[in-house]
């Protein structure tokens, strides 16, 4: 199958340093603001959602300078937030409403997020549970979802059987005994991102992983952060994704984080035959990191499914885009959770694959996609949802295909310079279309 439809071609190009980790980058504010000291955190996401906890931590009185490239943050202990004198206003960001929120929950303050349009729709009450029953007080003025009124005091213990594999839920709880000081147990169904056990662990807290139960003992104090943050994965999957689809060349993209809780998007398209290989491999900051290097292949159809979903769960929006361009059929399931991000994104990405000319079926916790190297045009509807900006964008990219995205400004929320980059990476310059 051709990599890329139409009489010309796309030839990728040169070295993209992709933004710096967006999990990573909110638990560093946030961990940095509790801990007990100076900490200094280098290469931070400057974005959207990173500025909406950066200034939540301003409401509840923690000095969060401007982000920048290389920052100092003097953190006052654990027990230093107070309450807020306006709305906690959280933006798109459903990172810092929960983890925020297992902060807010142990302390003797009341806080009342507050969001935008999308954010307020996002389920919230599965925060709400385990933190309540570590004795945490929640108001939910109009159902599951933002405004969130949660009023903290002296919290207990809690060993929580999250009923999905989740990072922020799990982040919720082991922030709440954190903040509290009492030790706490998390159990999942599967392993989600592990970022914030790796940074606790790194300022001192006694935290034991066993499979998919996390159990934290807490210490009277964190010590300070001195952090890298690396090159976000889901942002780097974008650029891994163009260049297999591409006719030729390769991209470099240095510094990414490789977590294996992080990796499953490029598990999946090895096993759709890209050519994707790992060097200079490091650690930074109790993280894994490398230089991916990324050219094009003719790319299959593959399954994903199970327990590899939680890591991959925010490509797979991308993985379907990228299916639309292999050959043969590619089916995701056990991906329900996907309709409770910034948009339905089952229901988005199948609509606008059909709108573009796609073959895809949708199912209640995923859909499948069988490839084509036909010409795709139409027009995408985002949203305002930034991956599915970032995924029909990589197939706009390609020459052949003539496909308009009508929202180009929400990538703000996790990679401002994303079409700055694609355009500078391909030989052709060629980028999106947008609507008005």
């Amino acid at each position: 199958m051709a990599h890329a439809s139409g009489g010309r071609e796309v030839i990728v190009q040169g070295r993209v340093r992709v933004p710096g980790d967006k999990s990573v980058s909110h638990r560093a504010l946030i961990l940095a603001a509790l801990a007990s000291g100076t900490s200094r955190v280098r290469q931070i996401l400057q974005s959207a959602d990173v500025q909406s906890t950066a200034g939540v931590l301003r409401t509840l009185g923690a000095v969060i300078p401007d982000l920048s490239a290389d920052m100092r943050l003097d953190g006052r202990g654990r027990e230093s937030l107070g309450a807020p004198g306006t709305e906690l206003d959280c933006g798109n960001s459903g990172t810092t409403t929960r983890l925020m929120a297992g902060v807010v929950a142990a302390r003797p303050v009341e806080g009342c997020f507050v969001g935008d349009a999308s954010l307020s729709r996002r389920p919230m009450q599965r925060i709400a549970q385990p933190l309540s029953a570590m004795g945490a007080q929640f108001r939910f003025p109009n159902g599951d979802g933002l405004p969130m009124v949660v009023r903290g005091g002296t919290l207990s213990s809690v060993d929580w059987c999250s009923p999905v594999a989740s990072a922020q839920v799990k982040s919720a709880i082991l922030l709440a005994g954190t903040v509290a000081g009492v030790p706490v147990t998390v159990r999942e169904p599967a392993r989600s991102r592990d970022h914030s056990e790796r940074m606790l662990a790194a300022m001192g807290a006694s935290v034991s992983v066993k499979g998919t139960v996390v159990h934290l003992t807490p210490v009277p104090r964190l010590a300070p952060l001195d952090l890298t943050v690396p090159g976000d994965p889901s942002s780097a999957a974008f650029m891994v994704a163009l260049a297999a689809l591409a006719s030729g060349g390769e991209l470099e993209i240095p510094d990414v984080c490789l977590n294996p809780t992080r990796t499953g998007f490029l598990d999946a398209i090895r096993d759709m035959g890209a050519h994707v290989r790992v060097e200079r491999e490091s650690t930074q900051g109790g993280e894994a990191t490398g230089t991916l290097l990324a050219r094009p292949a003719a790319l299959r159809g593959t399954s994903v499914g199970g327990d590899r979903i939680p890591a991959m769960i925010d490509e797979l929006p991308l993985l379907a885009c990228v299916a639309s361009r292999a050959f043969g059929t590619t089916t995701i399931t056990g991906a329900a959770e996907l309709r409770g991000k910034e948009s339905d994104r089952i229901a988005t990405v199948v609509a606008n694959l059909r709108s573009i000319g796609a073959e895809v079926e949708e199912y209640p916790d995923g859909m499948s996609v069988s490839g084509s190297d036909r010409p795709l045009r139409g027009m995408v509807r985002t949203n305002g949802d930034h991956r599915i900006a970032m995924a029909f964008g990589v197939l706009a990219a390609l020459p052949g295909n003539q496909i308009t995205l009508d929202d180009q400004a929400c990538v703000a929320v996790s990679y401002p310079a994303f079409w700055t980059d694609l355009a500078r990476v391909t030989a052709t310059g060629r980028s999106a279309r947008y609507g008005s």
